[in-house]
């Protein structure tokens, strides 16, 4: 069976991008469908496709070019495939093509239902004027829509609940793909200046590693090397990068800051730490499972995507609060978790499992 892959648009970097690349190499015939292409070196010209919106001002504008992105997944052209997945974090399970494909099944891989107009709490873009003005007409046309689908999968219980509380359906939890054998067995060494790095770390310390923006919540890394006399390292870059280094000076000493690390590195990172502190409420969270693929325990948080990769007790600890009592409590439990019960748990979540769980899943 012939089928096309559709995306919301694509990106140099991105959880769902790599997501994406995953589901292309499962399905190596079919092209993929995107608002735009921002990323033309993942994918050869001629598998990916654009919609009007790629010759706009529009693909630099997302919270602009919200309100239109249901009509134009509407009007995607004539297409022969017998069956749609659509890759969806926003509008991207409304598509529609015409021709045959117009009575295809429908199955859509979702991240989340669109936080832009149902948990505006969730994403900041949600509070431009011309979301909230477009959210209610939205939501209607969002659930309408969402009916269509022969079947959803969600990329964890707790995105499923969100899926069945917006969108009125069930769908099936399929954990998103990560690179287990990749940290296990890494074809990338370390470079002279990344050995520099690690070798200037503290001999000890517990690793906060992701985008440096607030809700990633990284400040409650610090936190926990104060509460249990550890020093930090964090592992990144971005917009909150001066109130972090802010929050570290009056901490002098304790806290080191290591800028865009390349992958070898990441992971060398991760095997050098005591554990991996991952505190945000994700959707999911692929780097508690990279921090596990190399032995590492994590301690994450109680609610969220995390709670359902990392076990408690056995490769990690889960947090319902962040005080210091509780702080220092998981960094002395969680140096005891066995590194072999943590490599196993990875393995759980690798690509070679979604690539099984997907292909069951379309056609099912």
């Amino acid at each position: 069976m012939t089928g096309v892959i559709v995306h919301e648009w694509l990106e140099p970097h991105g959880g769902a991008e790599k997501v994406v690349e995953e589901l292309a190499a499962i399905f190596p015939d079919a092209p993929i469908k995107a608002l735009w292409n921002a990323a033309p070196e993942r994918f050869t010209s001629d598998r990916v496709s654009e919609t009007w919106m790629s010759r706009t001002p529009l693909r630099n504008h997302k919270g602009i070019a919200v309100p239109l992105m249901p009509v134009t997944w509407r009007h995607l052209g004539k297409s022969d495939a017998e069956w749609i997945l659509c890759s969806s974090h926003l509008f991207a399970h409304h598509a529609r093509f015409s021709g045959p494909a117009r009575s295809a099944a429908k199955y859509v891989y979702a991240y989340t239902p669109a936080r832009y107009i149902w948990n505006p709490e969730l994403d900041r873009r949600g509070a431009s004027l011309a979301v909230r003005a477009a959210s209610v007409p939205l939501k209607a046309i969002d659930r309408r829509r969402a009916q269509e689908p022969h079947a959803i999968a969600a990329i964890s219980n707790f995105v499923r609940g969100r899926i069945k509380e917006s969108w009125g359906r069930d769908s099936t939890v399929i954990y998103p793909p990560v690179d287990v054998e990749g940290f296990i067995s890494p074809s990338d060494e370390l470079s002279e200046r990344d050995q520099k790095i690690l070798d200037s770390l503290p001999d000890t310390f517990v690793l906060g590693a992701s985008r440096f923006i607030p809700y990633k919540r990284l400040d409650l890394v610090i936190d926990m090397g104060i509460a249990a006399d550890l020093d930090v390292v964090l592992a990144g870059d971005g917009p909150s990068l001066g109130d972090l280094q802010h929050k570290a000076s009056e901490h002098p000493g304790r806290v080191t800051f290591v800028k865009h690390p390349s992958h070898a590195l990441l992971r060398a990172l991760y095997i050098r730490s005591l554990f991996y502190m991952f505190p945000p409420i994700e959707d999911f969270g692929i780097m508690p499972v990279e921090a596990m693929a190399t032995g590492t325990p994590v301690v994450a948080s109680a609610i969220g995507g995390a709670s359902e990769t990392v076990q408690h007790g056995t490769t990690g600890v889960l947090l319902e609060g962040f005080s210091p009592a509780e702080l220092r409590e998981a960094a002395q439990t969680v140096v005891t978790m066995d590194s072999a019960a943590c490599v196993s748990r990875a393995w759980d979540f690798d690509r070679s499992s979604f690539a099984k769980e997907i292909r069951a899943w379309v056609g099912s």
